[in-house]
């Protein structure tokens, strides 16, 4: 089975998975070409190999008419620390004692606030000139606010649907941004409608979502596992000012996810990656038993991405409740397995065993979903004259059922079919088959050989 596993031990956001999976590819370069041809507008991808902790692996850069806007849309906080020399040269004629009093202060649009308070005392006779070496220590915290695309869901839906890509790529990136809405009108309280996206609405995230999907698309694999996801701690701030880590909105979007915090502070996860990652991951947990083809490394939150191919593994969880019973009579205990069938079991049988003393009995096994077992448990308690059973959890190996109607010479025909490992079985429904042979007056199995030859 072709397995895709996502290690994201130091975080995950759009860009980074999408570098990470780039490296999967087979044709790098058809891929950026079409990527680069999108009606995206200013919006160009160029991967760079680099070098991040000894490690090689690349990051897609996607600008925005030239400009990096940074992962996933959202606000940055740099702690920068410049070292300037300044060199004045003043001439000064003064012919009396004074005393100067400077005030400075500077606003710029990274919002570097610069407090110099100067007080000097000259005191002068005559015309002198000074030569001031100046040098100063600057610690500039900086906020960058970029303007994004702010757009809501309709119009990200219509951008998307525009894009000349595979179906199913648009489907998947819509069903990302469907995700991202509802997440957000969650937080914010609002109808789903009413969402503006920020951040995740800039042009390089539409980018960093679709490019995730088409590569997606282009690799195919049949099962995605993705490890854990940290989050981070702390604070971030966001077109809303300043939130907890995670975000409400990326919380939402990890509902039922496994993820956990540590003592990284900052945002780990962005929206972006917790909706790509929800929406595609077929499991989460450890990797599993693999043989690795490729590892696809992407430079900045460091999420590698592991191509290989993995055994089959069951593809659902099934539960039995298991009990002795020597002290029912099989009319009471058919009535109980039929009851249990009507409460929601997915089967019930019995096989005859010798309980203690040498006493006939019945060995009563009935299989049921996981979120039914504490239920049924109760029933059987109270339908049958046990005093306790036991419960085993099974991986549980399913081919996917479906029924549709086909036309054969003697009328429609209902046909069951399941799929699944490379394997399909296809059966006509009894009803159906046993009414046709009856007005046909032939068997049954004559009857059900004829349909299936048409069908």
């Amino acid at each position: 089975m072709k397995t895709l596993y996502l290690e994201c031990n130091m975080g995950a956001a759009g860009d980074m998975l999408l570098s990470a999976l780039y490296e999967l590819l087979e044709d790098k370069e058809a891929f950026l070409d079409t990527m680069n041809h999108l009606p995206l507008p200013g919006v160009h991808l160029e991967a760079e190999r680099g070098v991040t902790s000894g490690i090689a692996g690349t990051h897609m850069h996607v600008t925005v008419h030239g400009v990096e806007e940074g992962t996933d849309g959202h606000d940055h906080h740099h702690d920068h620390h410049h070292d300037h020399e300044h060199e004045h040269d003043h001439e000064h004629h003064h012919d009396h004692d004074h005393e100067h009093g400077h005030e400075h202060h500077h606003d710029h649009d990274h919002e570097h606030d610069h407090h110099h308070d100067h007080e000097h005392d000259h005191h002068h006779d005559h015309d002198h000139e000074h030569h001031h070496d100046h040098e100063h220590d600057h610690h500039h915290d900086h906020d960058h606010e970029h303007d994004h695309h702010h757009a809501t869901p309709g119009a990200i839906a219509h951008l998307i649907d525009h894009l000349p890509l595979p179906q199913e790529v648009k489907d998947h990136a819509r069903g990302v941004y469907d995700a991202i809405a509802r997440a957000e009108a969650q937080a914010h309280g609002c109808p789903v409608g009413d969402v503006h996206y920020h951040e995740v609405g800039a042009l390089d995230a539409v980018a960093d979502v679709t490019g995730v999907c088409y590569a997606l698309h282009l690799l195919r694999p049949e099962r995605i596992v993705v490890s854990p996801i940290p989050v981070g701690s702390g604070t971030v701030r966001c077109a809303h000012g300043i939130m907890p880590v995670p975000a409400p909105a990326t919380a939402a979007l990890l509902a039922g996810v496994p993820t956990y915090g540590g003592a990284v502070q900052g945002e780990l996860c962005t929206p972006t990656g917790a909706a790509l990652l929800a929406h595609f991951a077929d499991s989460f947990g450890p990797m599993p038993v693999m043989c690795t083809q490729k590892v696809g490394y992407g430079i900045g939150t460091k999420v590698r991405a592991f191509w290989g191919e993995s055994a089959e593994e069951a593809n659902g969880e099934i539960v039995e409740l298991v009990c002795n019973i020597d002290d029912m009579t099989a009319e009471s205990l058919s009535f109980a397995c039929a009851r249990l069938l009507e409460l929601g079991a997915l089967d019930v049988y019995t096989l005859p065993g010798t309980m203690k003393k040498g006493r006939s009995g019945q060995v009563l096994t009935v299989l049921c979903a996981p979120e039914q077992e504490g239920d049924l448990a109760r029933h059987i308690l109270s339908l049958t004259t046990t005093n306790g059973l036991r419960a085993r959890r099974c991986g549980k190996y399913f081919l996917t059922p479906s029924v549709r109607e086909a036309e054969t010479p003697w009328g429609a025909v209902r046909v069951k079919t399941a799929q699944g490992y490379g394997v399909t079985h296809v059966k006509p429904e009894y009803e159906d088959v046993a009414a046709l042979a009856r007005s046909r007056g032939v068997s049954l199995e004559e009857m059900a050989r004829d349909i299936l030859r048409h069908v």
